[in-house]
């Protein structure tokens, strides 16, 4: 009888089979876990790509809203020192447009090559920055040292008006005072009276008759004054009356002159020329009309101011 075939290299073979199928699905497994990781690596790295450049952005931004920042601070400088702060603004301006610029970036989308060149420019901002801050600080000293000087000068300008004035009100309260030292003085007055025959009386009490008088005589000497000029003074006589107003004729020599801001009537007057040596003056005055009797004041004047007085009585 006959015996069957072992079944023993089927066997082998389905287990040879099995295991290069475990083999393969082993070797693919490990293909994808590879790639797997490969993808995982690469979307890390790019990952991280996208985040740098977003930190760089970032950077980017603050940089230059800080210089942004710092140029607006120099045009607030510049125009309170009262300069034009054009070019500053201009400045401004194409940072702003940076910055719209750099923000409407999207994400991952600022490249290197951006980077670089906004880089460049934040420096070159940079650079012109310090050079205006070197000028403003120059323009601040060179300003403080104006004022320093102006103040000065101007201490010494007003300490100058203050010699200048002193030295003025000097001049004038000497000028007065030598305008008060310099004034004539009659001295010696007497009164006298010529009658209608010409005949001339004096009295040491100065009363007269009034029916006698035809003509008032008033002689003086103009006291000595070395301070006065040798010049040509003119004397004015006020002859005032017992009501108080003075004798005043046109045709007789009268007129008006000031005393104290005020027009005031003379009687006469003559001009002499002042030789300080006490020389005598006389004035004669005629009334043409009868004299009022009771007590009459004799004023002498020159320059306006009263240089003698005295009276007498018509009775």
């Amino acid at each position: 009888m006959e015996q069957n075939p072992s079944p023993e290299p089927r066997n082998n073979s389905r287990i040879l089979l099995i295991v290069a199928l475990f083999l393969v699905l082993l070797g693919i497994n490990g293909v994808l876990y590879w790639m797997n990781r490969q993808k995982n690596a690469e979307n890390q790295q790019l990952t991280t790509q996208v985040q740098e450049k977003d930190d760089q952005l970032k950077t980017q931004i603050t940089e230059f809203e800080k210089l942004k920042a710092d140029f607006e601070r120099q045009s607030q400088e510049v125009q309170a020192m009262g300069l034009s702060n054009d070019s500053l603004e201009a400045k401004i301006a194409s940072i702003n447009a940076d910055l719209l610029k750099l923000r409407s970036f999207k994400a991952g989308s600022f490249s290197i090559k951006e980077q670089q060149r906004f880089k460049q420019r934040a420096q070159n901002f940079e650079a012109q920055l310090r050079k205006k801050d070197d000028e403003i600080a120059q323009l601040k000293a060179d300003n403080e040292a104006l004022y320093t000087e102006t103040t000065t000068l101007k201490e010494r300008q007003n300490k100058l008006s203050d010699t200048i004035t002193t030295i003025a009100r000097t001049n004038q309260e000497l000028s007065e005072k030598v305008a008060v030292a310099s004034r004539l003085q009659a001295e010696n007055i007497r009164v006298g009276v010529v009658n209608s025959r010409n005949k001339e009386k004096d009295d040491d009490d100065n009363e007269f008759k009034a029916k006698r008088v035809e003509k008032i005589k008033i002689t003086f000497n103009l006291a000595r004054n070395d301070v006065s000029p040798k010049e040509t003074k003119q004397i004015m006589l006020r002859l005032i009356e017992p009501d108080g107003s003075a004798l005043y004729n046109l045709s007789t020599g009268g007129g008006t002159f000031m005393i104290d801001g005020s027009e005031a009537f003379y009687t006469a007057k003559q001009d002499i020329v002042y030789d300080n040596s006490r020389q005598p003056v006389q004035f004669l005055y005629a009334k043409g009309a009868p004299y009022k009797t009771g007590l009459h004041t004799v004023e002498l004047y020159e320059g306006g101011v009263m240089i003698g007085k005295t009276t007498f009585t018509l009775k």
